[in-house]
């Protein structure tokens, strides 16, 4: 974005290209009021007080006794009922401040510089200089100038140091607002019709802002690094872990074998053994049975052969 340099004179003196990032944002509302409400809690004092019932200088013994007089039951003088006395929750002195991120109150100064840019309401000017003859500056001169260039509600922001003869002749001005670099704020801002700047004020809030981005760019690099840092850790455990895990499950896998050959082997002899001894049982129980067949066809031949002499004699 460009902007256009005139002098105090009303001359034209170039032109000066400032960042978008600070003068050429869109405007939110609500980051403003924020801001805007945040100075104002901070102006204000706080030492509003009045007296409480207890710092009533007054005795506190009960003016009458309880029954018998017709009037309402009271105890003490010191009560907020009486002229006089107390007052209940009343003002006591504090702080009206409230809390406001620096993040956000820099961004709010960057929407407020957008907001006066957006509506042509910024005026550059080349020094905060001015030629007031051989009497010097005075306020009557300035006063004519400024109605020339149309500054009649404005907030002029210098650099580093304001001239000291300018700022005197200005201060007697009504609505108009002169502030060194370092006083910019949204309030002042937004309150002013126009805001003149000098080429030394706009080299200072681009370099204030140039410098605060360098630093979150320095502390997202650093963050960045103690992750890697950290994740870096995070894996060497983790490939211990996994080692240490391997080496287990492969001693588990040997014992678990041996424990299955072992189990195998002792079962194979089992079987063996069993079927054995099946073997003789069926082998002795095979030569029983064929005596008890044999001794039974012997018998029956005798009685046979018994029948047949019977028969022939």
């Amino acid at each position: 974005m460009d902007l256009k340099i005139t002098n105090l004179d009303g001359g034209e003196a170039g032109s000066v290209e400032v960042s978008d990032a600070i003068f050429g944002l869109k405007p939110r509302q609500d980051i403003l009021q924020r801001c805007v409400v945040w100075q104002l809690s901070r102006r204000q004092a706080g030492t509003h007080k009045v007296k409480a019932r207890s710092e009533i200088a007054r005795t506190g013994k009960k003016i009458y006794r309880q029954k018998g007089t017709g009037g309402a039951r009271h105890g003490s003088a010191r009560a907020n009922l009486f002229r006089g006395g107390g007052r209940s929750h009343g003002p006591v002195v504090r702080s009206h401040a409230i809390d406001l991120p620096k993040k956000v109150r820099a961004l709010a100064l960057r929407h407020a510089l957008s907001a006066k840019a957006k509506d042509g309401g910024i005026v550059v000017i080349e020094n905060a200089k001015f030629n007031g003859g051989k009497d010097g500056l005075k306020t009557k001169g300035l006063k004519e100038q400024f109605g020339k260039l149309g500054f009649a509600n404005v907030l002029i922001i210098d650099g580093a140091e304001v001239a000291v003869d300018f700022q005197r002749a200005a201060r007697n001005l009504p609505h108009v607002d002169v502030l060194p670099v370092q006083g910019i704020n949204v309030y002042d801002i937004m309150r002013r019709q126009k805001l003149v700047l000098t080429r030394a004020a706009i080299d200072a809030i681009e370099a204030r802002f140039a410098e605060k981005n360098e630093n979150d760019y320095g502390r997202l690099a650093r963050a960045a690094k103690a992750a890697g840092s950290v994740a870096s850790a995070a894996g060497k455990r983790v490939r211990k872990a996994a080692a240490a895990v391997g080496s287990t499950a492969s001693a588990a896998g040997s014992a678990i074998g041996s424990t299955a050959a072992a189990t195998a082997s002792a079962a194979a002899s089992t079987a063996a053994s069993a079927a054995s001894a099946a073997a003789s049982k069926a082998a002795e129980v095979g030569s029983g049975v064929a005596g008890s067949v044999g001794e039974a066809v012997t018998g029956a031949v005798r009685k046979v052969t018994r029948s047949n002499d019977g028969k022939e004699n």
